[in-house]
C-alpha cells in the first residue's frame, strides 16, 4: 500500500458496551475525493477508544480506553488493521484523550475522571516505555466554593509549535503549560485561568500562534496568545451564533486549511458554529449555526474543504463541503453510519509496520 493510500483512512474512536456505546472497537473509513466516506469495519477489537493519535513517522497509533483506565498502542496491519503492540499502560479515570509530540518523543494522557495527566516515553520503534504523572492541578478558584472543592478534570493536551504542551481542566477552569524533559516528563511552565464555571475543552492553534479554546460548560471559545512566552487571556466570546441553550454542552473547535474561519461543536442544540478568525487572529466572532446533522456531536474534522461531524448517540457521521469564501458548510452530502463515533483521526506517515520495528 502506499503512503498516498493510507492518508486517505480516518481512524474512529468509539465507545463500545462498557461505555454505553454500540462499537467494537477502533473503526476505519476510507475518504475519497468527493468528500464521502467509506466504512471499511472495525480495524481492531478494543474497550471503549474514545479518542485516538498517531505517530508523526511510524505506522502507529495509540488509543486511550476511557472505561479501563489504559492507554494502548498498535501496529497498522494490512489495509486498515491494527494489532495491539505491547502491552497497555495504566492511566487514570476516564482517559478521554491521548495526543502524540509530533518529534515522536512521548505520548500524553488526559484524564477526564481523576485530573491525571500523564506522559508515556517512547522508544524508537513507537512504544512506550517510561510513563511520568505530571503534578496535579490546584484549583485557582477555590475561594468560589469553601467547604466543596471541585474536582480536577484534565481532558486534553496540544502539542504548541514551540515544543511545549498545553492541557485544559474543565473542573479548574485552566490551562496549563508545560515544558517536556525527558526522564522527567511534563515539567510546569505556568498556566492561565479561564473564568470560574467555564469548563475549557478542547484546543486549536492558530497560524498567527494564538490558541483557540472552546468551553464545554458555557459554550464559549477564548483566544490565549504568547506575549514574551507567556500566554495571557485576549479574547471571551460566545460559541455560537444563536446562543446557547439548556443542556448544552461544547466539544470540539477546529480550524480551515487556511485558518481564516474556526468550526466549533455543541452538543445539545447540535450544532456547528461557523466563526470568524479576525483581528489578526485574537478574536473569534460567530458567523452561522448550522445543524450537525445528527444527534450530540462529539468531535468533528476538517479535512480540504470537507466538515465530517461524528455523531455519538445518533450512529452517523455527516459530511459537508465547506465554502471557502465565507466558510459555511453547504447542504449534508453524506451520511456515514457508524456505531458511537467519538473521535475522527487522520491516518499520517506509513501504511504498514516495518521489517525492524519488534
Amino acid at each position: 500500500m502506499t503512503n498516498g493510500a493510507a492518508s486517505n483512512i480516518i481512524w474512529i474512536g468509539t465507545y463500545t458496551p462498557d461505555g454505553g456505546g454500540r462499537a467494537d472497537g477502533i473503526g476505519a473509513a476510507r475518504a475519497h475525493q468527493d468528500g464521502s466516506l467509506e466504512w471499511l469495519g472495525t480495524a481492531v477489537e478494543a474497550q471503549s477508544p474514545s479518542f485516538v493519535a498517531v505517530h508523526p513517522k511510524l505506522p502507529v497509533v495509540y488509543a486511550a480506553a476511557e472505561q479501563r483506565r489504559k492507554v494502548q498502542a498498535y501496529r497498522r496491519l494490512g489495509d486498515f488493521g491494527l494489532e495491539p503492540y505491547g502491552e497497555p499502560q495504566a492511566a487514570g479515570e476516564a482517559t478521554c484523550h491521548i495526543a502524540v509530540d509530533p518529534r515522536g518523543r512521548f505520548v500524553t494522557a488526559a484524564c477526564w475522571g481523576d485530573g491525571q495527566v500523564l506522559l508515556y516515553e517512547l522508544d524508537a520503534d513507537g512504544g512506550m516505555t517510561g510513563r511520568f504523572p505530571a503534578a496535579a492541578s490546584v484549583d485557582p478558584h477555590s475561594a468560589l466554593s469553601p467547604g466543596n472543592p471541585r474536582q480536577s478534570r484534565a481532558h486534553a493536551s496540544l502539542m504548541l509549535r514551540d515544543g511545549r504542551v498545553m492541557t485544559t481542566d474543565l473542573g479548574h477552569d485552566t490551562l496549563r503549560i508545560w515544558n517536556y524533559e525527558p526522564g522527567t516528563g511534563l515539567v510546569a511552565d505556568h498556566e492561565v485561568v479561564l473564568p470560574y464555571g467555564s469548563g475549557p475543552r478542547h484546543m486549536v492553534e492558530h497560524p498567527s500562534g494564538s490558541v483557540f479554546i472552546v468551553s464545554e460548560y458555557s459554550a464559549e471559545v477564548f483566544v490565549v496568545r504568547p506575549e514574551a512566552g507567556t500566554y495571557e487571556l485576549v479574547f471571551r466570546g460566545p460559541a455560537t451564533a444563536g446562543g446557547s441553550q439548556e443542556g448544552d454542552s461544547a466539544a470540539e473547535i477546529c480550524l480551515d486549511p487556511q485558518g481564516n474561519f474556526a468550526y466549533a461543536g455543541v452538543r445539545g442544540s447540535n450544532v456547528i458554529s461557523v466563526l470568524q478568525v479576525a483581528a489578526d487572529g485574537t478574536e473569534l466572532i460567530p458567523v452561522k449555526d448550522i445543524d450537525s446533522g445528527g444527534n450530540w456531536p462529539r468531535h468533528h474534522l476538517v479535512r480540504g474543504s470537507w466538515l465530517h461531524v461524528a455523531h455519538e448517540r445518533s450512529d452517523n457521521i455527516a459530511t459537508f463541503e465547506l465554502d471557502p469564501a465565507t466558510g459555511l458548510p453547504g447542504p449534508m452530502l453524506h451520511n456515514l453510519p457508524t456505531p458511537s463515533p467519538t473521535a475522527l483521526v487522520p491516518a499520517t506517515g506509513p501504511a504498514t509496520t516495518p521489517a525492524t520495528a519488534s
